[in-house]
């Protein structure tokens, strides 16, 4: 009687393990928020088609060689620093951070 307690506890106790690893479905969730907000006709499916979101994601200027769609090849270096950003030390409420040499004021010297 011992060993099928035992068992019955493990095989709950798995059981609840495996439906904590599940993942919730939220892209799903996210597809559908993005397509709502498409007003949805059916005679004009043509200009919906050449829109895409990879090319209204980002701008067609590139610094280096570009892919199919337009955006930048990232493979490339001349892409890649073009697409980097100057480190821009700010606080959350936006202003500037002064523990950072760029953003502290210069000290006045007195005689």
């Amino acid at each position: 009687m011992k060993k099928i307690i035992i068992l019955a506890s493990l095989l709950l106790a798995f059981t609840g393990f495996g439906f904590a690893q599940t993942t919730p479905a939220t892209p799903a969730k996210a597809k559908t928020a993005k397509t709502a907000k498409k007003p949805a006709t059916a005679t004009t499916a043509a200009p919906a088609a050449t829109a895409t979101p990879a090319t209204t994601a980002k701008p067609a200027t590139a610094a280096g060689p570009t892919k199919k769609d337009g955006t930048a090849d990232m493979r490339y270096k001349a892409n890649k620093d073009a697409a980097k950003k100057p480190p821009q030390h700010l606080k959350a409420d936006g202003t500037p951070d002064k523990r950072y040499k760029e953003n502290k004021t210069p000290k006045k010297t007195s005689k």
